[in-house]
């Protein structure tokens, strides 16, 4: 496995993007939310899934100049319609439109519907504290999860995030799947032909497995069980019942369906800090709960506490500084991509030394 610096990585993807028939604009914006998931560890919802949102766009499954438009507004809430655009876009423009109504009334909400796969949700969240603002995010995804007592595939992952700026050179980060594991991290393993742990999914006759294909073929578990189940309902109603985009089983498999669109929901729900108490006193109460946290007694073997989102942003500290790591699996894939859409791929072995 090579490492690469993010810059290539970036003009590459963006380059990708661009020929299948996104705008300069918007490939650029794609490009920097795809490879940030590989520079912060989160591989699976990075450059590995490139290729499924190019596979759909050139089979005219997603379109890749669709516009965001708003079909209702009232005070500090709106309801948008993605047009079947590119998630990570649409997204970063749904953030970009909450902002300042935020900052108007201390609060604002949107759903949005007709939506995509929008990669590592984590990242909208992190962007709205570097601009002082704490977001809360929810989207719905393609079946995978059963709930508890059942197996067939009904719920996707159904992920949950929200980040708080601090001082301490990162945000705190909460990003989570209600399911025991997320189901990209199965989808590589698959890639690799490894096994998977016990308890991460059942296959299509109820049975628990380690194999990552069965997995695929039948349900990933809940997290915590029950609680995990009712998490994931909660996203359900929010993403998918709440804005109007397709529900459970209605949304579109990224990898199967490539006969339809996914139609997937998203939940955002935006706080201005400066709304509820000046910001930097905000960021001084956040840096003493975080110093108290790491002041408490460690378990044997602890060296230190780790807040939440504190591991992912020293990776990407070191991923900036000696390259991201990219598998073979992908530079493949990307390699035929670049052949498909007539694009110069960079020098990429001489690229990944030295660095």
């Amino acid at each position: 496995m090579n490492r690469y610096p993010k810059e290539l990585l970036e003009t590459l993807t963006a380059n990708l993007a661009h020929a299948a028939g996104m705008t300069s604009g918007d490939a650029r914006l794609f490009a920097e939310a795809l490879v940030s998931a590989d520079l912060h560890g989160v591989s699976t919802h990075g450059l590995s899934r490139l290729s499924i949102y190019l596979r759909r766009i050139t089979l005219g499954l997603i379109e890749p100049q669709a516009e965001l438009r708003v079909e209702r507004q009232r005070g500090g809430t709106m309801v948008l319609d993605a047009g079947n655009g590119v998630g990570h876009v649409q997204a970063i423009k749904a953030l970009d439109l909450l902002i300042p109504l935020a900052g108007q009334n201390g609060i604002a909400a949107a759903t949005i519907r007709n939506s995509q796969h929008f990669g590592s949700v984590s990242y909208y969240c992190n962007r709205a504290a570097a601009r002082g603002c704490i977001l809360l995010a929810t989207t719905n995804c393609e079946p995978a999860m059963s709930p508890t007592g059942g197996y067939d595939a009904f719920f996707g992952t159904n992920p949950i995030a929200a980040s708080f700026p601090t001082g301490k050179g990162f945000p705190i980060k909460i990003d989570l799947s209600t399911s025991a594991i997320a189901r990209g991290n199965i989808i590589a393993a698959s890639k690799k032909k490894q096994p998977i742990p016990l308890g991460w999914a059942l296959d299509s006759d109820g049975a628990p497995t380690t194999d990552a294909e069965k997995a695929l073929l039948g349900t990933v578990l809940t997290m915590a069980g029950h609680k995990g189940y009712a998490l994931a309902l909660m996203v359900e109603l929010l993403s998918g019942v709440l804005s109007g985009a397709a529900i459970g089983p209605e949304v579109g498999s990224m990898y199967k369906n490539l006969d339809r669109k996914q139609d997937v929901g998203h939940f955002f729900c935006l706080l201005s800090i400066d709304a509820f108490m000046d910001r930097a006193e905000f960021i001084q109460r956040v840096d003493a709960l975080i110093d108290k946290l790491k002041a408490g007694r460690k378990m044997a073997g602890t060296d230190e506490i780790l807040i939440p989102g504190e591991r992912s942003a020293r990776v990407a500290a070191e991923n900036a500084r000696i390259g991201i790591p990219v598998g073979p699996e992908t530079w493949k894939e990307l390699a035929d991509w670049c052949t498909k859409l007539q694009v110069e791929p960079p020098a990429l072995q001489e690229a990944g030394k030295n660095i």
